[in-house]
């Protein structure tokens, strides 16, 4: 799967009742991210830290990640500075990562130039 295979797709619905993504799917579609996403040791989550030259860039981000993560109904973990976000993405309902995780990381990506 690539990029732009998961920025065309939708999150599904997710209630709980099936099974979290193995280390071995999870590791392929990472390689669909941008190479600065990373798979927790446990495999239960991504995360990916974004550096900014200031406040307002980095608000900005955030306010697209939000519209972005509103549209989908699936929610990071944020964590926002004065020059930072870091997001962690993990499907709460499982218990660990799921195809929406990727789909969300890969449509926030494209919020950059590919340079950043």
């Amino acid at each position: 799967m690539t990029v732009c295979d998961l920025t065309e797709r939708h999150c599904k619905p997710c209630e709980g009742g099936v099974e979290p993504l193995n280390a071995e799917q999870a590791g392929e579609l990472l390689t669909s991210l941008h190479p600065d996403w990373s798979l927790a040791e446990d495999g239960r989550e991504i995360n990916r830290n974004y550096r900014f030259k200031n406040y307002y860039q980095t608000m900005a981000f955030v306010n697209a990640l939000a519209w972005i993560a509103h549209g989908e109904d699936h929610h990071p973990d944020i964590e926002v500075g004065y020059n930072r976000c870091d997001v962690r993405y993990s499907t709460h309902a499982i218990g660990g990562l799921s195809e929406n995780d990727f789909i969300c990381a890969a449509k926030i990506d494209t919020l950059l130039p590919a340079t950043e």
